[in-house]
This record gives C-alpha cells, structure tokens and sequence, in this order.
C-alpha cells in the first residue's frame, strides 16, 4: 500500500500532506525518495535554522545520545544548563524553563502570568487579532480566529482579543486588571505583519499605568531570525516573558519560556513542571545551533539576506500589480501577499523545485535557513516571477 494511503489510514486527518516523500536532507534541500531535490524556503516551518543535517547539530546529537538520552528533570544537567546560560546571554533575560513545544511554552508563560496577577488582584489576559500562540485552551482563549477555535470551547475566562496594531483600541481593552499582554512582534501565521513603533510605544505606557506582564511569542520570530536574537530587540520593547520553540532544538521538541527579573521567583517547586522538557539531546543540539549561529555571524547574515529577498519580491510587486499586493518582513521572516490564492503559487513553485509555505491563504511566507545563499534568492525569484508572470498574463 503507497504510504499515503497508510497515512490516511493511521492518522487523524488534521494535515495537508505535501504529495512528496522526504529521503534525507543537506543544507538548503530536501531529497525526495524518487530522487529529485527541492530547494527548501520554509525551513520545517521556521525550525531548520541552520539548513537539514548541520555536520555540528548532528555531531551534538549523536555524542550526547552515546552518554544518556533521559533521566528527567530530578538532575542538574550539563546540556540543559549550558543551554540556559547562552539564551540568557543572548536576551538578558533571568530565568529559563523548559517545555516540549512552543504551545507548551505559551500556557506555563501565562500560568506564570495568572500566578504573578494572584496577589495583586489581577486575572486579564489579553492577545489580538489574527495571532497564533498554539493550539492549547489557554493560547485559544486570547486569539479570535474560528479556523482554531469553532466547535472547541469554552475557552478560559477573563480572556480577550483586541484589534492589533490599533492603539485606541488597545487602551481601552486594558485596566488595572490586566495580569499580561501577549504580542507577536512579527505575526507568523497572521502573514508575517509586524507590530508599529507607535503600538509598542503604546503598550510600554500603558504597562507602567497599569502594571501588567508584557509576554512576547518568539516562537517563530526567535532565535535570530529577524537579525536579532528576538524580534522584540528591534522595538526596545523589554517583555517580561518571552516564548521560545522552533529552531532552539535544532529540530528536535524543545520550548522555552525565558523570564525577567520581575518573575524570577513567581515558580517556586512543584507549581510547574515536565517529564521531557528539556531533554539532554535536544538541549545539546540547541547548544550546537546558538554556537554555530554566533560563529558563523548568521544573525546579519539573516538581515542582509531579508533584505534582499524582500527588494527582490517588492520588484515582483511593481510589475505584477494584478497578482501580487504587497511585500514585508524583517530579516528572514519574508511575506509576500497576494489577490489571489496563494496554494496554486505553492503548487507551481514546488512543480519548480522550490518548497514554498502559504499562510492566512493570501500570503507566501518565507522562513529559509540563516545559511542561504545569494544564489538561492536568485533562483527563488526567478522561479517565482516566471509564475506570477503567467497567472497575470
């Protein structure tokens, strides 16, 4: 039986398979079984930050794997500490915990959230619209969008969604019973749309009126990705929580949530945990990934090469006006939105040899390895004004 079909059988059908079945991974490709080779632009969704197969992740994982894979979080361990010590290096953050995933890391961020507003008479939890912080009830209750929401509440009470972007709104959404604010710098799944300075401005202000907690969702914005190790970096913006996932584990589950010195002592033992946070492997293959991006200075390579790839689909846009509406990002989170469907361009970008991820269904979104290359910009937008080209004449 084709595997697809075994899928099909096994599987609750919560997915859209690509029609391709993966044989290994080098760099920037992905090889499929039948041969062919794809250049990968969306990296496993963000997580790939240094391309498939990095010599250093998999030599992390392999040395780690010979000494021990498990033995829970009742032991100090070197890879888990070792991990910590350079994520608070690269934030100035104070405290680490970890999770299995980014969802994960969302609820106990506003676990700790909900804990810190316990003495102080607060309970609000609030997000805005069109975000995605994960698919747990608690990152439900703050996001407003019915394709992960119908059919699965109640969700959690004392939780809104307010206009994002719009600063009025966001005055009138918060008061003294607000215990956190969660905001994705750069929304992800929304269609990679970046907060305003205004709007950052506007929640430092209101934080010191009403003293709440300012959680920011790096999960896929994080780790370099924007040119700075969190994208709130490029707006001063200094949250009390941040959440981590995606390329931190250098492909295997890890999340994180990283706290300031206002919620350093909120956890105290036995208030939270997790059998398989911070597993040794995947904290080893983190180490490998944050060395290897401080080395290999990734983090302005990621600027300078968002930069380029965003000129080149801002070109697209200026000749392909029917087809293509705008282009915007920062770093390597590149979206370019369209006035038309955008799984037909996924679909003849991959005919192409170029693996493309949409999102919020107008929009191509753009996550490739920090490595990339000039020449796999080049090819990408080749390869994509050749098929906006002739869906506009």
């Amino acid at each position: 039986m084709p595997l697809n079909d075994r899928e099909q059988a096994a599987f609750f059908h919560t997915y859209k398979r690509l029609p391709l079945q993966p044989d290994r991974g080098e760099g920037m490709y992905l090889y499929t079984i039948d041969g062919t080779r794809y250049l990968d632009m969306f990296a496993g969704i963000a997580v790939n930050a240094l391309g498939h197969s990095h010599p250093r992740v998999v030599a992390a994982i392999t040395e780690q794997a010979k000494r021990y894979i498990h033995v829970s979080n009742y032991f100090a361990q070197e890879p888990q500490v070792r991990l910590a010590e350079l994520l608070l290096q690269h934030t100035g953050m104070a405290r680490v915990f970890y999770s299995n995933s980014g969802t994960e890391a969302m609820e106990g961020a506003l676990k700790i959230a909900r804990r810190w507003g316990a003495e102080r008479g607060k309970t609000g939890l609030v997000g805005f619209t069109n975000a995605f912080h994960g698919r747990t009830f608690g990152a439900l209750s703050i996001m407003d969008r019915p394709n992960y929401k119908d059919g699965f509440g109640p969700f959690l009470d004392g939780c809104k969604s307010l206009p994002f972007n719009d600063v009025a709104a966001m005055r009138a959404g918060v008061d003294d019973t607000t215990a956190a604010v969660v905001l994705e710098c750069v929304q992800g799944e929304g269609g990679v749309r970046p907060v305003t300075p205004a709007f950052v401005a506007a929640l430092r202000e209101l934080r010191a009126e009403h003293d709440f907690l300012i959680i920011c969702d790096e999960i896929q914005s994080g780790g370099g990705r924007t040119g700075r190790f969190l994208a709130a970096d490029h707006f001063g913006l200094e949250p009390d929580l941040v959440t981590l996932a995606k390329p931190i584990g250098g492909g295997l589950p890890l999340g994180a949530i990283l706290g300031a010195a206002s919620v350093a002592d909120i956890l105290q033992p036995g208030m939270h945990g997790t059998t398989f946070g911070g597993n040794p492997v995947a904290c080893a293959a983190g180490i490998a990934v944050l060395e290897e991006i401080a080395d290999e200075h990734l983090m302005p390579r990621a600027l300078q090469m968002g930069d380029l790839l965003l000129e080149g689909l801002r070109a697209l846009v200026a000749d392909f006006p029917a087809v293509a509406r705008e282009a915007r990002g920062l770093g390597l989170m590149v979206a370019l939105e369209l006035n038309v469907e955008a799984d037909p361009i996924v679909i003849a970008m991959r005919q192409r040899g170029i693996l493309l991820n949409a999102t919020d269904k107008t929009v191509l979104r753009f996550v490739p390895p920090l490595v990339i290359e000039e020449t796999h910009i080049e090819v990408t937008l080749s390869a994509l004004r050749e098929v906006l080209g002739g869906m506009a004449g």
